[in-house]
């Protein structure tokens, strides 16, 4: 079934005859008769009654048209739907930067695109291109080493980030136990090429998966931990823990934005991928 043949049909129902329809669509008369006759072949049906110089819709004729508007419309709706970004999105999302930096950029985006539904999913470090690659996540927002790259994804890097060596402020803390932020984090190396680097007498690591965990045992003296700045600004601050920003020259790491090469940049994912840089410029 041709559009092209449908929309013949609504034309000349709304201009009231083969020949306005024809002058309305820019058809020779001929090619309006012959759109209805190929359509009513298919159709099995008769769509007008041809009364002299007057034709009007069958009984069958009205009640197909409602779906030949339908049809027209959604064809419509297909092409413009890149006007309005809508339906679902699905972002995975590093702990850290879930915690941290994501509540206000999301948000934002909510107010500017209620019509976006919106999923949160946590990322396993070794799991992004799969997850792309897959379809469960459209965008990754990520913590990887400076130097990360994939050749199956696009990935951006939004900024590099200072990291602290973190430990209680006042009380004494045991600076042999090290604590880890998810095993399989990217900046769980970092923290071990550290570590050899300052010769730190290390006798006992812990791994976790929450970084606000981590928080909390550091302050209670159980350790030390290497984490991202803005992981833990507030903490430093407010003199609940204290901050030794690691040299620069040492590995790091930083936030990226990841999709996979072959993904169609749908409206959503492009007004989410605006926000993300322009939430970035002004990252601590």
């Amino acid at each position: 079934m041709e559009l092209r043949h449908l929309i013949t049909l609504k034309t000349i129902v709304d201009k009231g005859g083969f020949k306005k329809a024809a002058e309305h669509l820019g058809y020779a008369q001929s090619s309006i008769t012959t759109h209805i006759k190929e359509l009513e072949e298919e159709v099995g049906k008769p769509l007008f009654d041809r009364l002299g110089k007057k034709v009007i819709l069958t009984h069958y004729g009205q009640r197909f048209l409602p779906y030949a508007v339908k049809i027209i419309e959604l064809y419509s709706q297909a092409l413009n739907m890149d006007e309005e970004p809508a339906g679902d999105l699905t972002l995975g999302i590093s702990e850290s930067l879930t915690i941290c930096r994501v509540p206000s950029m999301l948000l934002e985006y909510k107010k500017s695109y209620p019509k976006v539904n919106i999923a949160l999913k946590s990322l396993d470090h070794y799991d992004i291109t799969r997850s792309l690659q897959n379809g469960d996540i459209d965008l990754a927002l990520v913590l990887e080493k400076d130097d990360w790259f994939l050749p199956e994804l696009h990935c951006e890097k939004l900024k590099g980030e200072r990291m602290v060596l973190i430990s209680p402020p006042e009380k004494e803390v045991d600076t042999r136990t090290v604590l880890y932020t998810e095993r399989t984090c990217s900046y769980k190396s970092v923290f071990e090429e550290y570590i050899r680097y300052k010769q730190m007498d290390v006798k006992e690591s812990l791994d976790f998966q929450s970084i606000e965990a981590i928080k909390q045992c550091v302050r209670s003296g159980l350790g030390i931990s290497l984490v991202p700045y803005f992981s833990v600004k507030e903490e430093i601050e407010s003199d609940k823990l204290k901050g030794e920003e690691v040299e620069p020259e040492h590995p790091a790491i930083s936030t990226f934005l990841a999709y996979h090469k072959d993904k169609w940049l749908s409206p959503s994912m492009n007004s989410m991928i605006s926000l993300i840089r322009n939430h970035a410029e002004n990252w601590v």
